[in-house]
């Protein structure tokens, strides 16, 4: 049966959206951008530093509120919300929509970029192709920004690969739902927002993620151990509804423009300067932070080589091309 309070609320919703699109550029004008982390987590400050520039420079015209920790949408919504006019902008881990397009999880290929520099050239090499889909979706790329190399949390002393068989791991993406599914694991699809309580309640006891979303998570209440795997650096897209953005006057459009170009440089010098201090705030906390064993990291290297071999049949010479400027640069 048709919920009609529902339909009500998300017909008003698209509305004011759609009003908003079309006001004059001399109007004050209020945007949404839902993002799916704390506000103390350096994707959200970040964000909201860049609101704050935007509304700045436009001299108040256009001011944009930004929705922390999934309040607004959660993670897998956010850019479905932007394309159809929901929220007029939004920011969201551009692997969730693997499924979508190849392209979208590239960075998530494992062991192939796993330094900054090196995911800065990764991000360089596969910019365009990305601008070019969303762009076929109705949105328009503003920045990208890095999460910290990816590790393992778990409850237990963990060797090898075989050790990880059994355990109920938490995916958010394609690789890692495959990842688990290699390893012999039970994989769940948690969100990050869901994470805190996935683990309190034990529907996971173990997942890949930066320092950053272990310590979002208070993950030391649940789990023991970090593995400093690094296997990846996944990246935030903040993008907007390209109608709504070229409703706007070009004196507005060139400000969000140079806003965005301030926040990407100052989003990836804070994951960098940012990366070692969740390491150490999870250590304080009592957990195991170390390398993985020779062992540890040759079996996952051995599942990587097959997950790249996936990603490359699926994403054919567009992905093989942009893998051969990466590697060039």
């Amino acid at each position: 049966m048709i919920n009609r309070r529902h339909m009500t609320a998300a017909a008003f919703a698209f509305g004011v959206s759609a009003l908003a699109f079309a006001m004059p550029a001399s109007a004050q004008t209020k945007w949404n951008l839902p993002n799916a982390y704390p506000s103390d987590n350096p994707h959200t400050e970040n964000l909201a530093l860049f609101a704050k520039d935007v509304e700045s420079a436009t001299g108040g015209k256009l001011q944009i509120t930004v929705h922390a920790n999934a309040s607004l949408f959660k993670a897998p919504e956010i850019k479905r919300a932007v394309a159809s006019g929901q929220a007029q902008m939004g920011e969201v881990l551009m692997s969730l929509h693997e499924n979508e397009d190849p392209v979208y999880g590239i960075d998530v290929v494992p062991f192939l970029a796993t330094s900054f520099a090196d995911s800065r050239k990764l991000y360089t090499a596969s910019k365009a192709a990305i601008e070019k889909k969303l762009d076929s979706q109705g949105i328009k790329l503003l920045f990208m920004v890095p999460w910290a190399p990816q590790g393992v949390y778990a409850k237990k002393d963990i060797n090898s690969v075989e050790d990880m068989k059994g355990l109920k791991w938490r995916s958010y993406n394609v690789g890692t739902a495959r990842l688990g599914e290699m390893l012999g694991m039970q994989a769940v699809t948690i969100q990050a927002a869901e994470l805190p309580q996935a683990l309190a309640t034990g529907v996971v006891n173990s997942f890949m993620s930066s320092g950053g979303t272990g310590y979002d998570s208070k993950v030391w209440e649940s789990l023991t151990h970090f593995y400093d795997v690094q296997a990846w650096i996944p990246k935030d897209a903040t993008f907007v509804n390209k109608a709504a953005f070229n409703a706007l006057d070009k004196a507005t459009q060139d400000a969000i423009l140079k806003a965005a170009a301030t926040a990407e440089e100052r989003g990836w010098k804070m994951w960098e300067d940012k990366a070692g201090w969740y390491l150490d705030q999870l250590k304080s906390k009592g957990m195991k932070v170390q390398a993985p064993s020779p062992e540890l990291a040759s079996g996952f290297k051995k599942a990587g080589d097959t997950l790249t071999t996936d990603w490359l049949k699926k994403a054919g010479a567009d992905g093989q091309s942009i893998i051969d400027a990466y590697k060039k640069m």
